[in-house]
């Protein structure tokens, strides 16, 4: 895959929040489109951080006129996330990617054909890596599992075969977490991206089952192409670059634990 960076100053041209402490924003974006599960560093012109922080695509848009739009969905979790969340639009953000790997380059592993549908696993805003690779199934049939804290959100224009929401507070769908119910016999396999607890669990259950499981991994990032090896994922197989050779991982070969 190709890592060049195409970087561009970029003017924030939407800013919603949609839940406490998450927004959806868009920026304009005159560069390629990007795939599903793949991400881009992003940092605010007005800052007072020093690295971009890596947003996974959850949107892309050709407008008219040729104007490429870029959605991301940013939760409010340090300086750098609480930047994101307050820029208004108008204001501009240096954009770098689209980056990393992307979920077809997982489909490519799974010997089924399409005789079984997928399963897609979200936890929180990690909804956002898996709508654009829900869109590039086409008429492959999958189930979305949405795990939220309260309420939920990023769901809009997904048709999934079967839609299962989980809240942990109980005010949408199933109370609980995602991992508490979830079986994944039956399935093609399972592409999963959120919290890494949930992962650990969801690949613990995939396992038991035989059923192909990956995941996308989430590790602070710098220079995002793999150089710095600030990003590294321990797998049975050595170490790994989240940024370079992920996001997206086999989940049979991280090594969870450590």
């Amino acid at each position: 895959m190709d890592t060049a960076k195409r970087t561009f100053l970029c003017r924030c041209t939407s800013s919603a929040p949609i839940v406490a402490d998450t927004v959806s924003i868009e920026f304009s974006w005159p560069g390629p489109a990007p795939r599903g599960g793949q991400f881009f560093l992003i940092r605010p012109k007005r800052t007072g951080v020093f690295l971009g922080r890596p947003i996974s695509a959850a949107g892309w848009e050709q407008r008219a006129g040729g104007e490429g739009v870029l959605s991301f969905l940013v939760a409010r979790r340090g300086r750098g996330s609480a930047e994101l969340a307050d820029l208004r639009p108008g204001e501009e953000a240096e954009l770098t990617g689209p980056l990393g790997n992307c979920w077809a380059d997982a489909v490519n592993q799974i010997d089924d054909a399409g005789k079984n549908p997928a399963a897609l696993v979200a936890g929180g805003v990690g909804i956002a890596s898996l709508v654009l690779f829900a869109r590039e199934l086409g008429t492959r049939p999958f189930d979305l599992y949405a795990g939220f804290r309260s309420g939920s959100y990023g769901l809009e224009g997904l048709t999934p075969r079967s839609l299962i929401i989980a809240t942990e507070d109980g005010s949408q769908g199933v109370k609980g977490r995602i991992p508490d119910f979830f079986k994944p016999a039956g399935y093609s396999a399972v592409f999963a991206c959120g919290p890494e607890p949930m992962l650990k669990a969801l690949s613990a259950a995939c396992a038991a089952a035989a059923v192909p499981c990956f995941v996308s991994m989430e590790k602070h990032m710098a220079c995002g192409v793999g150089a710095c090896l600030g990003c590294t994922v321990k797998t049975i197989n050595g170490n790994r670059r989240c940024c370079a050779d992920g996001p997206i991982f086999n989940a049979g070969e991280l090594c969870f634990d450590e």
